[in-house]
């Protein structure tokens, strides 16, 4: 993965990517052609958000036999959590438990 994660920030800056990881999170391990009965755009064009998500690491495809099917790598969005969010959301955490025990011990 890139330093910043720029190319997985950019992948998920697409409606239509985060559609196509939403349903691979329901069912791992779709074809071409189930990713493109659920969208209402050509096999092209799902085609070209696909190789977008494989390139920013976020979906594997392999070959089993005459089918490709694609699957749901969620490391680069874990990585992408552990820098950007994780060290944001622990300050107001511990001000939460914080307040809790001060009124505890009120």
């Amino acid at each position: 993965m890139d330093d910043d994660g720029d190319l997985v920030f950019k992948a998920l800056a697409d409606p239509t990517r985060r559609f196509l990881l939403d349903l691979l999170f329901a069912r791992d391990g779709r074809t071409l052609t189930e990713l493109e009965s659920e969208l209402a755009m050509s096999r092209f064009g799902v085609m070209k958000h696909l190789r977008v998500l494989e390139a920013a690491g976020l979906v594997v495809a392999r070959r089993s036999g005459r089918e490709k099917l694609h699957f749901l790598n969620p490391v680069p969005i874990r990585l992408i959590h552990d820098r950007w969010i994780d060290k944001f959301t622990e300050r107001q955490a511990s001000a939460l438990a914080e307040l809790k025990t001060e009124l505890e011990n009120d």
